[in-house]
């Protein structure tokens, strides 16, 4: 039996059958953090699935879960989180594996590519001996192999005189550099599934369009799934196959990125287009999102993003969406799509 064949969930023969190129199927993922004065829950009820190859993009303003969700596919979560719902990924029932089957999964069939590379990167060892370590322990490599190997991957990610960089510590590297070697970090044992939070937020904008084009780029030739974390629309159509928006831990719209961009559903959706600079806009006042997100801590009756809504009525703030589902695989977690004539027979706020 191989490793972890013990975490794979077992199929009762009435279910429907698992598509052969679905990678990752989240169902009702919760996430609460617990400690001895609060119980927060972060993620509500979200759900997705990913097939072989795909690009999903998570979007939203910061706080609303898209990093926890990310580190919920990896179980890369303090102690004190606590895990439900359903979280396949190849096959492998996440929520329920061991820990020393976690170690094989991650790097092997998972890997990450993290916000900040200053603070992934081991500070007290070389590039190369953190890439040469993680192949020789998912892989198997002899030292040689895997030195050979550390630096084929610096020159797939074109990080320039890649010989060099290999003996070289992370702040002796850019900013760029260092997001570079932390791909290749992430390549090395090649992952079917690639999860990056935000990888070029701290990047000024011409590295960040490089990184991003990199991306792209060695995603299409290593046919990985990614999931893309980013607050950024533009990051989003660039990269992306499938957007999915989020907000206060829940997934409220998901569809193709085509979708979402020329037609949202959610009015916070539209709220994110209406607030993104974009070109021919010059003279133009860009619009706000009024108010805040809301306190995880304190969520209010409802919809959460209600307070902020223009299109909020009385029920909005008494009970909370359903998610619909829509033609061409979309879906909107709103009143206005999923109980329409209740949410028009429902009285404007303020009245």
């Amino acid at each position: 039996m191989s490793p972890g064949a013990s975490q794979r969930a077992e199929t009762p023969p009435d279910a429907p059958a698992v598509p052969k190129d679905r990678l990752v199927t989240v169902e009702d993922l919760n996430v609460r953090f617990v400690s001895r004065d609060d119980d927060v829950s972060i993620l509500n009820g979200v759900s997705f699935t990913l097939d072989k190859g795909e690009v999903l993009c998570l979007l939203g303003e910061s706080g609303s879960g898209k990093s926890v969700t990310l580190r919920a596919l990896m179980r890369l979560l303090p102690g004190n989180a606590r895990i439900s719902g359903k979280v396949m990924v190849d096959g492998n029932d996440i929520a329920g594996m061991k820990e020393r089957h976690l170690r094989r999964l991650r790097g092997s069939t998972v890997a990450m590519i993290f916000q900040e590379p200053m603070t992934a990167l081991d500070p007290v060892f070389t590039i190369g001996q953190q890439i040469v370590e993680t192949l020789r322990a998912h892989k198997g490599l002899s030292d040689g192999a895997a030195r050979k190997r550390a630096l084929e991957l610096l020159e797939l990610v074109q990080i320039p005189n890649a010989p060099a960089r290999l003996k070289a510590y992370p702040h002796e590297l850019s900013g760029g550099l260092r997001q570079r070697a932390m791909i290749a970090l992430a390549l090395s044992c090649d992952p079917k599934l690639l999860l990056a939070d935000e990888p070029t937020t701290a990047l000024d904008a011409t590295v960040q369009i490089q990184v991003l084009l990199l991306l792209r780029e060695l995603q299409q030739e290593l046919g990985m799934a990614t999931v893309f974390v980013t607050h950024d629309i533009g990051v989003a159509c660039e990269i992306a196959d499938r957007v999915g928006v989020m907000y206060a831990g829940r997934l409220v719209e998901g569809a193709d990125v085509g979708r979402i961009i020329k037609e949202p559903l959610h009015p916070y959706t539209s709220a994110l287009m209406r607030s993104t600079v974009h070109a021919g806009m010059r003279g133009q006042v860009l619009d706000s999102i009024p108010g805040a997100p809301p306190d995880l801590a304190a969520l209010p009756p409802g919809c959460a993003f209600a307070p902020r809504c223009q299109e909020a009525r009385a029920l909005c703030t008494k009970d909370q969406p359903d998610v619909t589902s829509l033609p061409a695989g979309r879906t909107v977690r709103c009143h206005i799509h999923g109980a329409e004539a209740a949410w028009r027979a429902s009285p404007p706020l303020g009245e």
